[in-house]
């Protein structure tokens, strides 16, 4: 049986290469796991996501959920997110809660998601999907770690807290997939400043700056 495709509505196919960075709608998003064997056996619990409009990070347009991995959360893992098996037992299933997400993405005419270390966040969800023999289609994004690359590449950090610390921009609930997502969206916004400032203005120079392997992988 072949697989169905599942379609993130994102306008970066028909947005011209020189539209001004400003005048872009992006979505900064965020997954809580089970683990780091997303391509295996672990699930998602959380997605997070937060709009970004005119280079404002809009706080009041946000989208949460957790999920139900249907497995056991272990100990650690809710040590460090707090995400408990009491709290995800009567969450929505994972397709369900990716289809709201994939809602909320298509009605604010996103131009592309956003995310810190964003390739680990798409391989789960298209796990996820997976399960379901569907697949994710038309899902492109920007990894800030690309763009601090481009900006400041002596840098050499994995760590969104760390770096939202040498941005000087806010930090919010730390592995929690909305706070997070607040934190990335943040540090995007101060990275698109410190492009901007370089004499870089449009999204196709955003394009080529954030261009990767892993990119072209997703």
């Amino acid at each position: 049986m072949r697989k169905k495709n599942v379609t993130c509505s994102l306008s970066y196919r028909t947005i011209p290469l020189s539209t001004p960075l400003e005048k872009l709608n992006f979505v900064v998003f965020d997954t809580e796991t089970t683990g780091f064997q997303v391509s295996t056996t672990d699930r998602i619990i959380e997605i997070g996501a937060v709009s970004v409009k005119g280079l404002e990070v809009c706080e009041s347009d946000t989208f949460q959920t957790y999920i139900n991995p249907n497995q056991r959360i272990p100990r650690n893992i809710t040590e460090l997110t707090s995400i408990s098996n009491e709290l995800v037992i009567d969450a929505p299933q994972a397709l369900e809660a990716i289809m709201s997400f994939l809602d909320f993405v298509d009605s604010r005419e996103a131009v592309c998601l956003v995310g810190h270390y964003v390739s680990f966040d798409i391989i789960a969800l298209k796990n996820e999907l997976k399960r379901e023999r569907l697949a994710l289609k038309n899902c492109m994004t920007i990894d800030t770690l690309d763009l601090i690359g481009f900006i400041a590449p002596s840098f050499d950090m994995r760590d969104l807290e760390r770096y939202a610390m040498a941005f000087g921009t806010r930090i919010y609930d730390r592995h929690s997939g909305l706070g997070d997502a607040l934190t990335t969206a943040y540090l995007f916004i101060e990275l698109m400043r410190h492009f901007i400032e370089r004499g870089h203005s449009t999204w196709g120079e955003l394009i080529h700056a954030t261009d990767s392997q892993t990119r072209s992988l997703l």
